[in-house]
C-alpha cells in the first residue's frame, strides 16, 4: 500500500486526470442544456406573445454616417501573411506617434471605442481594431480558426504588419482577455497593459469554478458553445437581444452614464445584421474550454485595470484578485455608477484615468 502523501503511480495519475476532465466537460455541457432550455423557453414566450414579429429581421443595406465620421480617423486594411486574413481597423493619430492599440468585446467593434480615438490621437497612433470574424474583418468559417492561440497571434502579427515592435494595449471584455494573454505571452510587445472590465484569465476560471453567482452570469459562455441556436437566438424579434444588451436597466450603460443614440444602436444592428455576421463573434467562445487554464500567468508590465462596479456580467471580487498576478505596478480603478460598457459609458473619466496612468508611468520610468 502507497504511503499517504506518496506520488500516485503513472496509471492511477492518468485515471484522475480522466475523471476530473470527464467531470469538467460534463460540467460544460450540462450547464450548456440548462441555457439551451432556458433560451428555448423564451422563444416559445416569444412566439406566444408576438408571433409575427417573433422571426423579423431587418438587414440593414447601408451604414449609419457616423461610421464614415472622419473625426474618427481613417478606415484601413491589413493582410497577415501566416494566416492570410484581411483586418479591418480605424486609425486616427499622426504615423510614427507610438502606437495605441484598442482591442473590444462582444458584441462589439471598432466603434466601441471612438471616443477613446478622438481623444488619444493628439499624442499617439490609435488603432481600433475588428477582431478575427468581426465586421469587415475576415472570418474563417472553422471555429477551430478562433482558438485562443490564434487570436494572440493575430495581435503580435498585426503589430508587426503595422511597422510597430511595441505598443500600449488596451482591451475591453473578450478584448480584455486578448489582451492579458498577449501580455503574458509577447511581454517585450506590450509597454503598458490597459484592461477593461475583464480580470487577468487565471483569476476568470478559477473564480467562475468557485462562485456559482459568476456561473450564471457567465451563462452565455456555455449557451455558445451550441452550434447556429446562439446567432439563431440574437436575430429574434430583430436583433432586440442586442439592444437590450446596450440599453436595458438589468445590462445597459448606467443611469448616469453616457447612453447609446439612435444612430450609436444603427451602426450595431448594420454591422451584426448582415448575414453571417454573428458566427465568427461566437466561435471565439467555442473553443474556450479546451485553452483554458493556463499555463503562464505573470503579467510584468505597468497594468492599469478600470471597472464598472454595476457590471452586469463580471463580479467586482475579481478585479481585486487580479493584482496577485501583475508583477510590476498595478492601479486598479472602481467606478461605482459605471456599467459593463465602461469606455462607452463613462468615456470622459475613463480617457482621464488612462491619462493619469500613462504620464504617471512615463514620469516613473524616468525617476
Amino acid at each position: 500500500m502507497a504511503r499517504p502523501g506518496a506520488a500516485c503511480p503513472p496509471p492511477a495519475r492518468r485515471v484522475m486526470v480522466a475523471a476530473r476532465a470527464l467531470l469538467f466537460w460534463a460540467l460544460v455541457y450540462s450547464y450548456c442544456g440548462v441555457c439551451a432550455c432556458i433560451a428555448g423557453l423564451r422563444l416559445l414566450w416569444s412566439i406566444g406573445r408576438r408571433p409575427g414579429e417573433t422571426f423579423r429581421w431587418v438587414v440593414r443595406e447601408n451604414p449609419p454616417a457616423c461610421l464614415n465620421d472622419p473625426s474618427l480617423g481613417t478606415h484601413c486594411y491589413v493582410r497577415i501573411k501566416d494566416s492570410g486574413l484581411r483586418f479591418h481597423y480605424v486609425a486616427a493619430g499622426e504615423r510614427g506617434k507610438p502606437l495605441m492599440l484598442l482591442l473590444h468585446g462582444f458584441p462589439e467593434f471598432w466603434y466601441s471605442w471612438r471616443h477613446q480615438l478622438r481623444e488619444f490621437k493628439s499624442e499617439y497612433r490609435v488603432v481600433a481594431l475588428d477582431l478575427r470574424g468581426y465586421g469587415e474583418t475576415d472570418a474563417p468559417p472553422h471555429k477551430e480558426n478562433y482558438k485562443l492561440d490564434c487570436l494572440i497571434a493575430d495581435i503580435k502579427d498585426i503589430l508587426e504588419s503595422l511597422g510597430y515592435n511595441k505598443c500600449v494595449l488596451i482591451g475591453h471584455d473578450w478584448g480584455g482577455m486578448i489582451a492579458w494573454l498577449v501580455a503574458i505571452c509577447y511581454p517585450e510587445m506590450v509597454t503598458k497593459l490597459i484592461v477593461v472590465n475583464f480580470p487577468h484569465p487565471s483569476v476568470f476560471t478559477e473564480y467562475i469554478l468557485r462562485h456559482p453567482s459568476q456561473l450564471i452570469k457567465s451563462g452565455y459562455y456555455f449557451f455558445f458553445q451550441m452550434p447556429w441556436f446562439p446567432e439563431f437566438m440574437f436575430t429574434l424579434n430583430d436583433f432586440k437581444v442586442l439592444k437590450s444588451l446596450f440599453t436595458s436597466q438589468a445590462t445597459g450603460i448606467g443611469r448616469k452614464g453616457c447612453r447609446l443614440t439612435a444612430e450609436d444602436i444603427e451602426a450595431y444592428l448594420y454591422v451584426f445584421s448582415q448575414p453571417g455576421a454573428l458566427t465568427g463573434p461566437i466561435n471565439h467562445y467555442r473553443t474556450i474550454f479546451s485553452c483554458l487554464p493556463l499555463q503562464h500567468h505573470e503579467v510584468i508590465m505597468p497594468t492599469l485595470l478600470l471597472w464598472g462596479e454595476r457590471d452586469a456580467f463580471m463580479e467586482v471580487e475579481m478585479a481585486e484578485n487580479t493584482r496577485i498576478y501583475v508583477k510590476n505596478h498595478f492601479r486598479l480603478t472602481i467606478l461605482s455608477e459605471a456599467s459593463h460598457w465602461l469606455q462607452q459609458d463613462q468615456p470622459d473619466i475613463v480617457n482621464k484615468l488612462i491619462w493619469t496612468f500613462l504620464k504617471e508611468e512615463t514620469k516613473r520610468k524616468r525617476e
